[in-house]
């Protein structure tokens, strides 16, 4: 039995593999996958020689860049799941077109996030092994680590049937990755949501949060890979696919703000010692309300608002805008759950006053981080020159 008889596959030579049309945008995208290749080298072998000491990680804030990114990715792999399980799961036949695109992005994706992750948490192996012989049933970092690889698996099944363009057992598998999916999204919010000694982060917010901006982020990154595939000249059925999701996004989106306008009033109100401070903080930084709040939501609400969801060239620009604010999402999730230290008396007579923790990520954090989009694009190009993700009529 060989891998092609399990998964077809292209036949490609050492030439064609390496090679593509010279236009604007490859030549861009290849510059772009190489510099972030370079970087993600160089941030891992600085942490090969100098461990966490490379890290600008501490112990009042233990949790840095590297974890945001973690976030960062299986956030945009769930997404494309359960965007792609739109249409052939739930039979929405627009959306069937988008099935091995998306679900090899979330594959590539959550890949990407296990690689990233691979170089903080020091021993990935012992980790796993630890992960089968002592299991900890009341722990949600474990309830995610073991539903992510099993998330993983189901997926991987679901994008060979997909290719073998068998469809009972693609939406038999595309339907357990999407609740194992669900299942295990939650339970990343509730690592941050069971945070009882962190006010800010404490509560049932978070696991329901995460299920959302992962729909937003999953359909911010189709808008790309589709822009990019057809380089702007979609054929029709892509057309109203993205006309329909440009739609559904505008709503996720407007969800997603009136969810957070009551995270910040509720997290205000009452002017609780320890979330609301952090809260004004969050208010006030740029991060937050240029990152999050203009890039991230207003710009491709606006536009999505502006077209009636039909102004799709725009939506892929505002997508690129989207996920930069997706970005800030990550790492000031991370960032401002830490930002109070959790000693807010003097215990000494000369002491300074507790303040907010200060965090900057050093150059083998973004390194490792950054980098690992590049790790992601690679991934992904190789994926289009071995496999047949373009729909066909039997999509259709």
């Amino acid at each position: 039995m060989t891998l092609k008889s399990i998964i077809p596959m292209k036949d490609i030579s050492l030439k064609e593999l390496f090679s593509f049309k010279k236009s604007f945008s490859n030549v861009t995208m290849a510059i772009l996958t190489v510099v972030l290749l370079a970087l993600f080298l160089a941030g891992s072998v600085m942490y090969f020689i100098d461990g966490h000491h490379a890290y600008n990680i501490s112990r009042e804030h233990p949790w840095g860049l590297i974890i945001a990114m973690y976030v960062f990715f299986v956030v945009s792999s769930t997404g494309l799941c359960i965007m792609s399980s739109i249409g052939h799961v739930f039979g929405i036949k627009e959306f069937e077109i988008i099935g091995k695109r998306a679900i090899i992005g979330a594959i590539i994706t959550i890949t990407t996030g296990f690689i990233v992750i691979a170089l903080e948490i020091g021993h990935p192996v012992t980790m796993i092994i630890y992960n089968i012989l002592t299991p900890n049933f009341s722990s949600a970092i474990w309830w995610m680590g073991t539903l992510y690889g099993a998330y993983l698996g189901f997926i991987i099944f679901e994008f060979i049937f997909l290719v073998r363009e068998n469809h009972k057992w693609s939406k038999f598998f595309g339907l357990g990755g999407l609740l194992v999916g669900l299942a295990a999204h939650s339970n990343l919010g509730a690592v941050f949501g069971f945070l009882i000694a962190r006010p800010i982060a404490n509560g049932v917010f978070f696991p329901i949060y995460f299920i959302l901006s992962a729909m937003i982020t999953g359909s911010y990154l189709l808008f790309l890979m589709y822009g990019f595939r057809y380089k702007m000249d979609f054929p029709e059925e892509v057309k109203v696919m993205l006309t329909k999701l440009a739609k559904i996004l505008g709503l996720l989106l407007a969800i997603l703000m009136f969810f957070e306008i009551w995270r910040m009033l509720t997290a205000i109100y009452g002017g609780m010692p320890g979330r609301a401070e952090v809260a004004w903080h969050i208010l006030g930084s740029s991060n937050f309300l240029i990152g999050e709040v203009l890039l991230g939501m207003v710009i491709p609400f606006i536009v999505i608002l502006a077209s009636k969801g039909t102004n799709i060239k725009g939506m892929v620009w505002a997508s690129i805008l989207g996920m930069i604010g997706i970005f800030f999402m990550r790492y000031d999730l991370v960032h401002d759950t830490q930002v109070m230290p959790l000693q807010l008396l003097k215990i000494r007579e000369y002491q300074l006053p507790p303040t907010f923790i200060e965090y900057f990520p050093s150059f083998a954090e973004i390194g490792v981080s950054i980098g690992g989009i590049g790790v992601c694009f690679v991934m992904y190009y190789l994926a289009d020159k071995f496999f047949e993700l373009d729909h066909n009529k039997k999509d259709m």
